[in-house]
């Protein structure tokens, strides 16, 4: 029987205000863990601190985490609960820029909310699961980080730091009981991926409707993923259950890679 139990466990989420941030702060305190999240938005904050859960407990704090006072701030409020056994690192953006017109200071904004975000966790959280010997940590990156796309290369490159920083840190801590893996969704109908939809057809010339129906044509399956389907996995992840996976990237894309 699987182990599923996360119950005693706290679990800190980046980027939790809609998608598939949101759906694993849910479904995290559904198997019991205690989720401290965070957002940009007050409401969302306060929209999914409310959820009610029968297990564990959903704790939200306001935070830009492009902003590294404001990341330094969010993780030293966490850390007054105690210790983090589990880390999703989830927070991101995704707009779609023509690389020649990108500005330093483009570059640099997205890597300080999609990858340094993620850095600055990683390294306050992980000392007490190595001290513990026992951690999770998740990276959220993206397909878009194995299989490059020009119109979203900021974003791309950002993704494919993420799933070389996860593996190297897996490498390096798997012995002191701390797994380290990463996630890339594919075509997930989350409103990151309508506003990227959006985007991609202003700089093609086209239309949203054309981008989404166009992308959801090319997958295997037939359809777009969801948010839950890629939060069952990443829950999974957290898991005892997945006591000897770590240093993997795994594709929630419903077989899209394979036909890349």
């Amino acid at each position: 029987m699987m182990d599923l139990d996360l119950r005693g466990k706290r679990a800190v989420v980046t980027g939790a205000s809609l998608g598939i941030g949101e759906a694993v702060v849910k479904m995290l305190a559904e198997y019991g863990a205690d989720v401290s999240f965070c957002a940009r938005n007050s409401e969302a904050v306060d929209k999914l601190s409310s959820f009610g859960t029968k297990n564990g407990s959903i704790k939200g704090f306001i935070a830009d985490m492009g902003n590294k006072e404001s990341t330094d701030s969010f993780i030293e409020s966490v850390q007054v609960d105690g210790p983090v056994d589990i880390l999703v690192n989830n927070v991101g953006a995704s707009p779609s820029r023509n690389f020649l017109y990108m500005k330093d200071e483009d570059w640099q904004q997205l890597h300080e909310l999609n990858l340094l975000s993620a850095v600055r966790c990683t390294r306050a959280f992980l000392p007490n699961m190595r001290e513990k010997k026992w951690g999770r940590v998740v990276m959220v990156s993206s397909s878009a980080g194995k299989y490059p796309n020009a119109a979203l290369i900021d974003y791309g490159t950002t993704k494919a730091a993420m799933i070389s920083m996860s593996k190297s840190l897996a490498k390096k801590y798997g012995s002191d009981g701390v797994l380290i893996n990463s996630v890339l969704p594919g075509l997930i109908h989350t409103a990151m991926w309508e506003r990227a939809a959006t985007e991609i057809a202003e700089a093609t010339g086209g239309k949203k409707e054309d981008v989404i129906k166009n992308n959801g044509s090319s997958v295997p399956v037939g359809r777009y993923g969801t948010s839950e389907e890629v939060a069952s996995l990443i829950t999974f992840l957290c898991t005892n259950a997945a006591s000897y996976i770590s240093g993997t990237s795994i594709e929630v894309d419903g077989g899209q890679s394979g036909h890349i």
